[in-house]
């Protein structure tokens, strides 16, 4: 155990952010923390990182622990180079050690020289100089908040590897699902003040989620059909003279004052777009450089009316400046751009609007349009907002009040209220979360314009691109029919197969011992299907019993804690299979 937090309790303003919580870290746990923007998880990391403190309960940690902890926004010292700034807050002697490590990771984060000075960084290289400072930190638990955000695709991978080799406790919030996917074995999501732990990955998270929302419906179907047998049983006229029908208005007000599980609010995008004519954009022979370097050499393209186009390459390589030029908002050094009359453009850039944070965020959305109108009909700026998550309590508050991802969401719906009919998305998934990014790939997909998007999400490539261009930033851009996966694993085939050496094994390193079932893992693991399957089964039988049961509520109750107990033994026994699943994995890729 490595950290144990008891009990917290954290009020942010008038919004209650955390109420009553545990958390548990062990050894080897590495957790991936999500949930909608403006719920907490950045506060919630700084708890665990000891930044801050919560209301009410207590974090313990063994005082030999290190922990290492990656801010969201890291402050840094603008007169300090790049090197200096990884090594700021250790002594001269670590940084005689851990230099050539430090240098190395700088380098893998497309850094040439490390005496460049903190202070002419962008925000991107910035976050990316703090990463380094927490992985050379020899820590036990790392706590990472958006370490993904401004990587390249080669730089999530690098990082990828290296934290999946990290031997610590890792805590991270990040929107990333194929990071979510590889690199975590823990999902803690939070929910309206609570935290729900899943012992999976990602694409095991979804399935169990579910699982448990499935449980809780069937609960208070349940809980709804005893209290209707209830009511009509009261308002027969009972007057609970006996003790017997004391205790069963009882059981029913009990029941009555049971409150329904909670569901989280979920983004609704319905699209509003304006008219689009034949002609969209046209590039025709567009060239750019900047300080002598050529960006772009004689690109041309005619954006088609469905095209889904996603742009990659290497943080600096241009993608940016290319789609300033679709947008006519840079222009070429030569060739010519051309936009059609009816293209109303919607630019999601990296920057994002200059906001006024004093601005109350009704009236910046208000300013914009007073209303759209979609398929679904015409909604005002006041529904639109509370259709993006921002209820009429955080409507009233200025812009400042906002936690950043909020912000980005609130951006993200100032464009879409320009009802554009052309989207160009310059990563349009930093700062937004899981559940957020999901609504938005359906809305994308049932867009009625092109749509041109720079990221490095594969996840959200794969499920939104049609065709990508790879910016190489010496003036080629690469076209690959496709989406992400297709892109890589075409480049993939472009590139010289590399002579690997085998690293010599050291005779005086102890060799790894093998994963292996115990005798009773193995009992086990042959027969843990089957159990889930009766346990199942025995929930259905229990199931259909209290249909049949009627108006007797004695026996209703009976069934319903035996009902209870099945269920938790259920999940158990799940979580336990899903733990056996992935060490058979292991053990049968290590006799590959």
């Amino acid at each position: 155990m490595l950290l144990t937090a008891e009990h917290l309790s954290i009020n942010f303003g008038s919004r209650q952010l955390l109420t009553d919580v545990n958390f548990y870290l062990n050894e080897g746990d590495k957790v991936g923390v999500i949930g909608i923007n403006g719920t907490g998880k950045s506060t919630f990391l700084k708890v665990l990182a000891g930044v801050i403190e919560a209301d009410e309960g207590r974090i313990i940690r063994n005082p030999n622990v290190q922990i290492s902890y990656l801010s969201q926004n890291p402050v840094m010292d603008d007169s300090a180079t790049v090197l200096e700034q990884v090594f700021l807050h250790f002594p001269a002697e670590f940084r005689e050690l851990n230099e050539y490590e430090a240098k190395s990771m700088l380098t893998k984060l497309g850094f040439t020289d490390f005496s460049q000075k903190v202070g002419t960084l962008s925000g991107g290289q910035r976050k990316r100089v703090a990463l380094v400072a927490a992985l050379v930190h020899p820590a036990d638990i790392l706590v990472l908040d958006e370490p993904t955000n401004h990587l390249d695709s080669e730089m999530v991978a690098w990082l990828e590897e290296w934290l999946r080799s990290f031997r610590g406790g890792l805590v991270m919030v990040t929107h990333d699902r194929y990071f979510l996917e590889r690199v975590v074995n823990h999902i803690t999501e939070l929910s309206r003040g609570k935290l729900y732990h899943y012992e999976a990955n990602y694409s095991k998270y979804l399935e169990l989620k579910e699982l448990r929302a499935e449980m809780a419906e069937a609960s208070e179907r349940k809980r709804q059909s005893i209290l209707r047998v209830e009511r009509e049983w009261i308002m027969r006229g009972c007057k609970a003279r006996t003790t017997k029908s004391k205790e069963r208005v009882q059981r029913y007000e009990e029941l009555l004052n049971q409150d329904a599980p909670e569901t989280d609010d979920a983004i609704q995008l319905a699209a509003a777009t304006s008219r689009l004519g034949r002609k969209t954009i046209e590039l025709h022979g567009v060239c750019k450089a900047f300080d002598g370097r050529t960006i772009i050499d004689n690109f041309s393209y005619n954006l088609l009316r469905f095209d889904r186009i996603g742009i990659v390459g290497r943080n600096g390589a241009g993608k940016s400046t290319l789609l300033h030029m679709f947008a006519g908002e840079l222009q070429p050094d030569s060739g010519h751009v051309e936009i059609g009359t009816t293209v109303k453009i919607g630019h999601f850039s990296q920057e994002g609007r200059e906001l006024d944070l004093s601005q109350r965020v009704y009236d910046f959305i208000h300013d914009i349009a007073r209303e759209v109108r979609t398929a679904e009909g015409t909604f005002t700026a006041k529904q639109m907002m509370e259709r993006f998550m921002f209820p009429s309590d955080l409507q009233s508050v200025p812009i400042g009040k906002l936690s950043g991802g909020e912000r980005r969401r609130l951006y993200l719906l100032s464009v879409l209220m320009e009802a554009p009919n052309v989207l160009l998305l310059d990563e349009p998934t930093n700062d937004l979360d899981v559940m957020t990014l999901s609504i938005l790939e359906d809305y994308l997909q049932g867009f009625a314009g092109p749509i041109l998007t720079v990221s490095h999400d594969r996840f959200f490539l794969d499920k939104m691109a049609e065709f990508i261009f790879e910016v190489r930033g010496d003036g080629q851009i690469l076209q690959y029919p496709g989406n992400w996966s297709d892109w890589a694993a075409g480049r993939k085939k472009e590139e010289p197969a590399a002579k690997v050496e085998k690293p010599k094994v050291s005779q005086d390193r102890p060799r790894e011992k093998k994963l292996k079932f115990s005798y009773k893992e193995e009992r086990e693991y042959s027969t843990i299907v089957q159990d889930i399957a009766e346990l199942e089964a025995k929930i259905e039988e229990n199931q259909a019993a209290q249909a049949a049961a009627g108006s007797d509520y004695v026996r209703l109750q009976e069934l319903q804690e035996a009902l209870t107990q099945l269920e938790e033994a259920l999940e158990a026994k799940t979580e336990r299979w899903i733990y056996l699943t992935e060490l058979k994995e292991k053990i049968d890729a290590q006799g590959k």
